[in-house]
């Protein structure tokens, strides 16, 4: 007689862990694409997707070096691009960075992941904002501690409620996450609100974890500040890539900066140390990215000016959205973003992923439900606005029809 066959489960580390930017709604618009059907895809920041390729002079430089790039390097990363980020560290103003304080991994989430996991013991907390990006939310769950969401306020333009930071900070808190400029709402903090977090941080002896991944992705004439560049008295580790300011999300190439307070965390390092070498090195063609990236022409600064393809984008769709009744949006200052509001009396949302089914189903535009974003209701959405002005005019034509029929359907 067989023994019974035993089911392979999944971790049950996986409980609470949710990536919704490639979830069950995603799975559905590619069940619809195997169908033939055309879906116009507002979900995700890949920008290669939409036409803005990398600068020419990081793809020639990757292809010339390429025949050299078959071996290990380091488990930091190879010299000189760790040397090209301490010069980048430099010109934000953060003091005492040396090229043994750069990290470099496959795109910045790796990082974030392995900066945590190297913190996080069973039980201890981590504040994460909400809306966040969520593999913030997962990576603290994972490592075994407990994610505890801090608010960003839309009223204040999207800036974290350092009072509510407050209150959530107990005697198990280890760290807390900034996303600056933020993703998913477009928001760039001013240093008075990131002068009150790290006083905070400095009070109660939190790391700072800064993502700062869009730092060069701003309208209007902005400025982005390191957050590590206004103390030199508290621990930071801060994040950055290629991903998005150059265009280069395949070529999975970041970079971790420690800085800061870094006397008395000479056992957090050799952990992070340790979980560096574990996974032997970053993709060697990455690293070999940086150098040219950092020190060749700004492109990224053609896109984002008052003429440039992103702004224009970002115009459109913020005037586009505001225009639909019960829909509001805080106009984003930076990266590539929106997180509208639908008034809850006009849009009667219960279940939002729900909401972003009807719409993929009904008129083919795929977007991420709020809750995506560990979101505290079920009214908001992101959207990219990466797309060209013409298919993003037909995407966001065709959320107003649908929230139209969707008004008639349920609103009381």
């Amino acid at each position: 007689m067989k023994p019974d066959i035993r089911a392979v489960t999944k971790s049950a580390k996986l409980a609470n862990v949710a990536y919704d930017i490639r979830g069950p709604v995603l799975d559905k618009a590619r069940q619809m694409e195997d169908e033939g059907q055309r879906i116009i895809k507002l979900n995700i920041g890949n920008v290669a997707a939409f036409g803005l390729e990398p600068p020419d002079e990081i793809v020639q430089d990757m292809i010339r070096n390429l025949p050299h790039a078959a071996g290990y390097t380091d488990s930091k990363g190879l010299f000189a691009p760790r040397r090209a980020v301490v010069h980048y560290t430099q010109e934000k103003g953060i003091r005492g960075v040396t090229v043994d304080d750069v990290y470099l991994g496959n795109g910045a989430s790796e990082l974030i992941q392995m900066a945590i996991s190297a913190l996080v013991n069973d039980g201890d907390e981590i504040l994460v904002p909400t809306p966040d990006f969520p593999l913030y939310t997962a990576v603290v769950g994972l490592s075994g501690g407990r994610p505890v969401h801090y608010v960003c306020d839309e009223q204040a333009g999207w800036m974290p409620d350092v009072e509510d930071i407050r209150r959530k900070i107990t005697p198990r808190t280890r760290g807390i996450i900034v996303c600056n400029p933020n993703n998913p709402t477009g928001a760039l903090y001013p240093d008075s609100v990131l002068l009150e977090i790290i006083e905070l941080a400095r009070q109660h002896q939190l790391v700072v974890f800064a993502d700062e991944i869009y730092d060069k992705t701003l309208y209007d004439g902005a400025t982005h500040t390191a957050m590590a560049s206004l103390a030199d008295d508290v621990l930071f580790v801060s994040f950055n890539g290629l991903s998005k300011n150059y265009r280069s999300c395949g070529y999975r190439s970041g970079w971790m900066v420690v800085s800061g307070e870094k006397r008395h965390a000479r056992d957090y390092i050799e952990g992070l140390n340790m979980l560096a070498s574990l996974r032997l090195c970053s993709n060697t063609p990455g690293q070999l990215a940086i150098q040219t990236a950092l020190g060749g022409y700004q492109s990224i600064k053609d896109l984002v000016a008052p003429t440039g393809r992103l702004c224009k984008q970002r115009d459109l769709a913020y005037e586009m959205l505001s225009a639909i009744p019960g829909v509001s949006v805080v106009k984003p200052k930076a990266a590539l973003y929106m997180f509208p509001r639908l008034d809850p009396k006009l849009y009667p949302i219960d279940d939002d992923q729900q909401f972003a089914y009807e719409l993929l189903a009904e008129e083919k535009v795929l977007i991420v439900q709020g809750t995506g974003f560990n979101w505290i209701a079920h009214d908001h959405f992101r959207l990219v606005f990466l797309p060209s002005v013409d298919d993003l005019t037909e995407a966001i034509g065709r959320i107003e029809r649908f929230l139209t029929h969707y008004r008639k359907r349920y609103a009381t």
